[in-house]
């Protein structure tokens, strides 16, 4: 998998982590698990998620569709965003379409409000780090637990309960260690098939094309919510959904 670009953005997200608190002892352990849709249930709440107990998931990078050999799974990375991710919600409600949000720790952590929003459209969450750090793979398993579990800790309590039901590495840097790490608090590590490489800012037409050339290659598509401007994205959004649904696909998520 091919590093994300975007020097700049990582940098920021970098040195707003520096004020996350590393965790306590090594061996914490989450015990919270969400409902398959990621939704928090009655009256929940993220300290009521930690009770519940952990279904381990499978440790290999998923793929694949729940909704099987003609499924899509759309996947919005880097959120969420004040300006672009009420966007994205409106356009997928629009054309009835469930995503996974993979959502960076300190953005989760500013934005409540837009994670809530996100489970309560019916979409999925995604652990994607507390900091973006595209080099997760060559740092210290100490340094990895911190990224992945304290994100997961921020994401939970921004939800009001709903946990992550995906992994995602930035850059796709998923090393054994965090693949089984994230695996064993329930979060099964997440890949992509169809990179559209929004961050680049290729302009909508390239991704629409991308897309729609490269979706034979798997169903899981990478798009971003946040980490730019992301106009692009959202008109891309908007022409290839209705294209996807044309051919024949469904919409779902990916296995756990």
């Amino acid at each position: 998998m091919a590093k994300h670009k975007g020097r700049a953005w990582h940098s920021r997200l970098l040195a707003a982590a520096l004020g996350v608190t590393a965790l306590a002892a090594a061996t914490s352990v989450w015990t919270a698990q969400a409902d398959t849709t990621g939704q928090p249930k009655g009256r929940d709440s993220s300290a009521a998620a930690e009770e519940r107990p952990v279904k381990k998931v499978a440790a290999e990078i998923a793929h694949a569709s729940e909704a099987g050999p003609r499924g899509v799974n759309i996947t919005i990375d880097d959120g969420p965003d004040p300006v672009w991710t009420p966007q994205v919600l409106r356009l997928l409600k629009d054309q009835g379409v469930k995503a996974t949000f993979c959502m960076v720790g300190t953005q989760a952590r500013a934005y409540p409000d837009l994670v809530k929003a996100v489970v309560a459209d019916g979409h999925r969450l995604c652990n994607h780090t507390v900091s973006h750090d595209t080099t997760m793979d060559t740092k210290p398993e100490a340094y990895q637990r911190q990224q992945i579990l304290d994100a997961e800790r921020m994401i939970t309590k921004a939800s009001g309960g709903a946990r992550s039901q995906y992994y995602r590495a930035p850059g796709g840097a998923f090393t054994p260690y965090s693949r089984k790490l994230a695996a064993s608090h329930g979060m099964r590590p997440l890949g992509w098939n169809v990179d559209t490489k929004d961050f680049e800012h290729p302009g909508a037409a390239t991704m629409v094309a991308t897309v729609k050339r490269e979706i034979a290659n798997g169903p899981t598509v990478l798009f971003h919510d946040a980490g730019g401007e992301r106009s692009e994205t959202v008109a891309a959004l908007r022409e290839v959904l209705p294209w996807l649904k044309e051919q024949g696909y469904a919409f779902g998520f990916p296995v756990r």
